[in-house]
């Protein structure tokens, strides 16, 4: 007779470890994969983010075949399916066959495939905790990068001087550090306003403190205006006593670094008050900007309902656009040389669904969007009127889940402000997936698994 001892507690616990996050691994994988520098020319096609987001989408297929699962409720499937209405439609519309595939492809991937995958992978509060905090890892990772290329000025040029913080995405993908460091900003956050443990929750406000620097370095207005709207709804929603402080802590700590060590005061005061020069002597940027946003809408004139097709706005926009439109941008810096880079869309995501897809896209991509906030928003406002809402949650060392609502509700925000400002494209894309498929867990998913939710923090 053999006897069988018991694994001790430690033992079982560490091996358990990584079975219980291995369904979310593969989405883990897919934040770890832009940490690893950029190819130089590789802008065109595709990259390995996109492979292992399709590596996402594969393990979830597998997911539900093996347990059997019904993959999405019928709300999700109509939400997380609108966007498939516009996308197809512009595809028949498109001037080749090549190009709307590519475009059908891309959209679907972005919008469709990859955030029902995350948002069925996610299966409770922990795996939604794991994620953020790979992302709040990633933007320090690039943040460090992007402050070391400030300093040492091996960044991206910037009026002359190689001092733009850009990580390892380089000069072409200028805003892909930006949104990098801003997504972990907002991650950071949301965990420090939560109800977890002290010493997380204070950990995560160093790490949200630390990132305000390559977030400035960046020289990334979009992300600015975005990261600020963002953060003061995380704050307010978070509550207004709490509020109070970490805006003076935010506004001591701007203090120090740009009045007191003058951090890069000169060009960051010039960058912000550019800003709101669009009338009165803006930059080129502005004005190519500007130029491209009328070209999209003229384009939305000729085609209102349907768009020009995917993929069409570059072959349009010569034709809709003034002679105040540069030929492109220039790049440089950050161990690249210098290239002339083409402006093939109005920098705009809902003028460019707009003026490809026209207002039929528009209303369903927008409004897929729009669905999850709401909901999204419902669910946060729900969990702090709870009994573990969160001033008895900190009292009585309860979860309310609170952090992971301010996360999740956080990046969906700081998203569709700054589709005002930019688009889809560059390897930092499939971040968009991930924030659209985390928002649907919050909104839509945790809210038919509410039966576990008092038991997994166990």
């Amino acid at each position: 007779m053999t006897l069988v001892l018991p694994a001790p507690p430690l033992v079982a616990t560490v091996t358990a470890a990584p079975r219980r996050f291995l369904p979310v691994l593969p989405v883990i994988a897919l934040v770890a994969t832009l940490a690893l520098p950029v190819s130089e020319g590789g802008g065109g096609g595709g990259t390995v983010a996109d492979a292992v987001s399709g590596l996402v989408v594969v393990c979830c297929a597998l997911r539900l075949v093996r347990g059997r699962r019904r993959p999405l409720s019928r709300t999700a499937a109509v939400v997380l399916g609108l966007p498939v209405v516009g996308v197809a439609l512009a595809t028949a519309g498109a001037a080749s066959a090549g190009a709307g595939a590519a475009g059908l492809v891309r959209y679907l991937q972005i919008f469709v495939l990859v955030p029902a995958a995350v948002m069925l992978l996610v299966r409770d509060r922990r795996d939604a905790r794991l994620i953020a905090w790979s992302l709040v890892g990633l933007a320090l990772w690039q943040g460090a990068i992007g402050v070391h290329q400030y300093v040492t000025g091996t960044g991206a040029s910037y009026r002359g001087e190689e001092i733009r913080a850009v990580g390892t995405f380089g000069p072409t993908d200028i805003m892909g550090m930006a949104a990098v460091v801003a997504f972990g900003l907002v991650c950071a956050l949301g965990l420090a306003l939560g109800s977890g443990p002290a010493r997380l929750r204070t950990a995560a406000a160093v790490c949200a403190l630390a990132l305000l620097l390559p977030l400035a370095l960046s020289f990334s207005r979009g992300a600015w205006i975005a990261t600020a709207v963002t953060c003061g709804a995380q704050l307010v929603l978070a509550g207004l006593r709490r509020a109070v402080t970490v805006f003076a802590v935010v506004v001591a700590a701007s203090v120090v670094l740009v009045g007191g060590l003058g951090v890069g005061t000169a060009m960051l005061q010039e960058r912000i008050s550019s800003i709101t020069q669009v009338a009165d002597a803006p930059d080129q940027s502005v004005t190519d900007r500007y130029t491209m946003w009328t070209a999209a809408v003229d384009m939305w004139r000729d085609q209102p309902l349907t768009g020009v097709g995917l993929k069409g706005f570059p072959d349009h926009r010569d034709g809709h656009a003034s002679l105040a439109l540069s030929s492109g941008s220039d790049t440089d810096g950050a161990g690249a040389g210098f290239h002339r880079q083409p402006l093939l869309s109005p920098h705009n995501m809902y003028l460019l669904v707009l003026s490809e897809q026209g207002l039929l896209g528009l209303l369903a991509l927008a409004g897929s969007w729009l669905a999850l906030l709401a909901c999204g928003l419902r669910r946060l406002l729900r969990a702090r009127r709870s009994p573990g809402g969160q001033d008895r949650a900190l009292d009585r060392g309860l979860d309310c889940g609170l952090d992971c609502a301010l996360v999740a509700c956080g990046l969906l925000v700081w998203q569709l402000v700054d589709f005002v400002y930019a688009d889809i494209g560059g390897p930092s894309t499939v971040l968009t997936a991930l924030v659209l498929g985390l928002a649907a867990w919050w909104a839509l998913a945790a809210e038919g698994a509410k039966g576990t939710e008092g038991t997994e923090e166990r």
